[in-house]
């Protein structure tokens, strides 16, 4: 019976090992000296290394969601005050005065089509209030975070950093892990930037400076930005703007780097459907007057319109370096954060910590490797040496599976693959003792191996999947490192399990059927 299978385990082993060889060969320095045509047809799948052992940076970013909510409330007053209302905004309440049956009846038929969600407190001859539901207050706080996670990864993606890892942590968190990066300065600036984009019309009416001392007061509806600080042509000029924005960033469908008369970068805009309708009938009704484009709040260019702009297309133009205008190009092209962030904590880890650590992982591997090999050929004899074969296939599938799977090798990693090799030899162990318990009682060789096997099957078993489901609980529930040593421990397990109790019996089978085993060398 126990030569049934053998075939069939020998080729399972065969193409393990084959197809773990062909996952491993672009992790390894060989990998760049073979031709280009072969590397095409062979898998591309790599190990990737973590930020502790490749250096880069860590971030912890909280979302600002309280601002979500304000914003929505803001969104919804500046929406009314085009209807000829002028609402209130306090907490989570809005008021509206309400002068004449008419202005009640566009106020609540414009909150039963577009914020039905809006409660009624108050309703009287002279006001309307409205309450913004705690239900609604907590879809808008947890549709920040996804948003804001979106937007987050499509910057980084955009960037060009492999392997990130971008998670929530808590309740308005975000763990951002950049490996490889060596420009934190410019990675932190461009996932931090809101990207707020609107277009608003100057108003050339009178002076910014007559403002700017406090002692005239502000036109209504009309507000006081300043110009690019990086645009030496116009850095911190006033603009006097109106408030309300006649178009916004949302309607623009791509954002790319384009270069003007005198090779000076500057960023390109199209709008989608709706966007270009709009942007055509703005350029259409405030011919000759400046159109200020605004980013975060800070004025990138404000152009006079000298005819109406159809095409769906606009431009922002500025002193910009050509790292800038791409950089402004990413954020624009995958979208603005839904509230701004903050940076709670900034991590950079140099390379050469990254190169320690790999040193100082692999040695602490391959000693603990190299001393297991030795004990189990010094105490097993030749049995040992067969536990070592397959303790060397487990190795080599684990690193074969986890460049196929993409995986990303940390520290913590490096010391799950560390206890897979004690649990290898804890399964042989067990196995091995079973068969000397059984040649003790005189039974035959082939026996006591068949006996060995089956006794220790369930143990080895079951002590694999507790701690498999260890492992696997790890990896849902834990963060940054912890994922990485969890990731190597389940897949370790699950190679280990076929290794230990097929690897090495192929090799006690095959003797078997080559000669007949009076004797076993353990």
């Amino acid at each position: 019976m126990h030569r049934r299978n053998v075939r069939g385990r020998i080729s399972l082993l065969v193409l393990f090992t084959v197809l773990s060889i062909l996952w491993l060969l672009p992790s390894l320095p060989v990998w760049k000296s073979l031709p280009q045509s072969l590397r095409n047809d062979l898998p591309g799948g790599s190990i990737s290394l973590g930020l502790d052992l490749r250096g880069g940076m860590s971030l912890t970013l909280q979302v600002l969601e309280d601002k979500a909510v304000s914003g929505t409330l803001d969104e919804i007053a500046s929406a009314l005050s085009e209807k000829g209302v002028k609402p209130v905004v306090s907490g989570l309440s809005l008021s509206f005065p309400v002068p004449n049956p008419a202005t009640r009846k566009t106020i609540l038929d414009w909150v039963s089509s577009r914020a039905p969600y809006l409660q009624k407190v108050t309703d009287k001859d002279s006001r309307l209030s409205f309450l913004l539901p705690q239900s609604e207050v907590l879809r808008i706080k947890k549709h920040a975070m996804t948003q804001a996670m979106e937007v987050i990864r499509n910057r980084i993606d955009q960037f060009g950093v492999a392997e990130p890892v971008i998670e929530q942590q808590g309740k308005d968190r975000i763990l951002i892990q950049l490996p490889g990066v060596t420009d934190p300065e410019r990675a932190m600036a461009l996932i931090g930037k809101t990207a707020r984009l609107e277009f608003k019309l100057a108003d050339d009416s009178a002076d910014p400076a007559t403002f700017l001392n406090g002692k005239t007061p502000l036109p209504a509806g009309e507000e006081i930005l300043y110009g690019n600080p990086s645009d030496k042509g116009g850095g911190r000029i006033p603009y006097l703007l109106k408030s309300r924005p006649l178009m916004s960033g949302d309607m623009i469908s791509d954002a790319r780097v384009a270069f003007g008369q005198f090779n000076e970068p500057y960023v390109s805009l199209t709008f989608n459907s709706s966007g270009s309708k709009l942007f055509d009938q703005i350029t259409r009704n405030h011919v000759k007057q400046r159109l200020a484009i605004v980013l975060d709040k800070t004025v990138y260019s404000a152009p006079v319109i000298q005819e109406e702009i159809s095409g769906g297309q606009a431009q922002i133009t500025g002193s910009f370096s050509m790292k800038e205008a791409k950089d402004l190009a990413i954020v624009l092209r995958s979208g603005a954060l839904p509230a701004p962030v903050r940076i709670l904590q900034n991590v950079t880890v140099g390379p050469s910590l990254g190169k320690d650590s790999i040193r100082a992982g692999l040695h602490a591997t391959m000693i603990a490797l190299v001393l297991v090999l030795l004990f189990m050929a010094i105490y097993y004899r030749f049995s040992g040496v067969v536990a070592d074969f397959a303790l060397m296939l487990n190795m080599l599938f684990l690193m074969g599976a986890m460049a196929a799977l993409h995986a990303t090798l940390t520290l913590p990693g490096i010391a799950g693959i560390i206890l897979t090799v004690g649990m290898g030899v804890d399964s042989n162990v067990l196995i091995f003792e079973r068969i000397r318990e059984e040649i003790r009682s005189g039974r035959p060789v082939r026996s006591s191996i068949d006996a060995g096997y089956d006794k220790a099957f369930l143990t080895i078993v079951d002590s694999h999947v507790t701690t498999l489901i260890t492992a696997v609980i790890l990896f849902m529930f834990g963060t940054g490192p912890i994922k990485g040593f969890a990731v190597t421990l389940t897949v370790g397990i699950a190679i280990n399990l076929f290794t230990s109790l097929a690897g090495t019996r192929i090799v006690f089978d095959l003797l078997s059927r080559r000669s007949k085993l009076e004797r076993l060398s353990i």
